[in-house]
């Protein structure tokens, strides 16, 4: 039997853990393991997609105990060639409002000890990551995203911690001093390991809450896991609507150069 194939993938980050409604269920072997889920290919308005939840159809992955290497190669070989991530992230200034997006457009990794390259050993080589975010991708979730009925932040840093514990006061105004909009436990390695690849990757950053250190600032209430929780709940079924229309208005054929990263990645010219 043949294996289904899909030309675009959606991981889903907390709180999301299913997106299409018609789909066949595919298991994929990798090289590093089991990928978090078996992956769920459906179509979107004639493209084929697949989905699979990061962390889990359980939610049993903490950040830091993720297979991102299974994850992303299983969606390469079922023939994935644009990637998009969304994912839970907290706000680190008070004009980023929980319940909008971040089309994130750099990032700057502080985890530790993560599986982060498919470089491992025998071939040597050295992918660029200046800019970490497919534009062609940025753009089109951008275009859908008002639409939704999201207030949209177009360009963001994301810093992205190891988890799964959250930031002390100090890191928090650490990361505020740098200018950093964002952050999450998950976008590193998962968007680079898209770029070894030769994959476009887009981030889309759902804020739940706000970083600790800006409580009392313009009425800010400490953050609790029921509010995030429930943000996420709120936000899914507009998330998935979201992507519902960015999907089909995506090019056949990518304009951007992300796929040049092949040249000298893990899968040779």
């Amino acid at each position: 039997m043949t294996r289904p194939t899909a030309e675009i993938g959606v991981f889903g980050g907390s709180g999301f853990y299913n997106f299409l409604d018609d789909v066949t269920t595919v298991a994929v072997h990798t090289p590093y393991g089991a990928p978090s889920a078996p992956l769920s290919i459906g179509t979107v308005d004639g493209r084929t997609v697949a989905f699979l939840p990061r962390h889990g159809v359980q939610h049993e992955l903490p950040p830091h105990k993720v297979n991102y290497r299974a994850n992303v190669w299983a969606m390469r070989e079922v023939g994935v060639r644009r990637l998009i991530g969304p994912c839970a992230a907290g706000s680190l200034h008070p004009e980023v409002k929980p319940g909008e997006v971040v089309l994130m457009d750099q990032l700057v990794d502080r985890t530790w000890g993560r599986s982060d390259t498919f470089f491992d050993g025998g071939v040597v080589g050295h992918v660029s990551f200046a800019d970490p975010y497919c534009p062609d991708l940025r753009s089109a979730l951008s275009a859908s995203a008002s639409g939704a009925g999201f207030g949209v932040h177009e360009q963001g840093t994301v810093v992205v911690i190891q988890g799964p514990r959250f930031s002390t006061r100090a890191e928090s105004a650490w990361y505020r001093s740098a200018g950093w909009e964002v952050i999450n436990m998950t976008q590193y390695p998962e968007a680079y390991l898209a770029r070894e690849l030769g994959l476009c990757y887009a981030g889309l950053a759902l804020i739940t809450d706000y970083d600790t250190g800006l409580e009392g600032v313009d009425g800010i209430e400490p953050v609790t896991m029921d509010r995030v929780f429930e943000v996420l709940a709120e936000n899914v079924e507009r998330t998935r609507s979201l992507l519902f229309s960015a999907i089909p208005g995506l090019a056949s054929s990518p304009s951007c150069s992300c796929a040049a990263a092949l040249s000298s990645g893990p899968l040779g010219a």
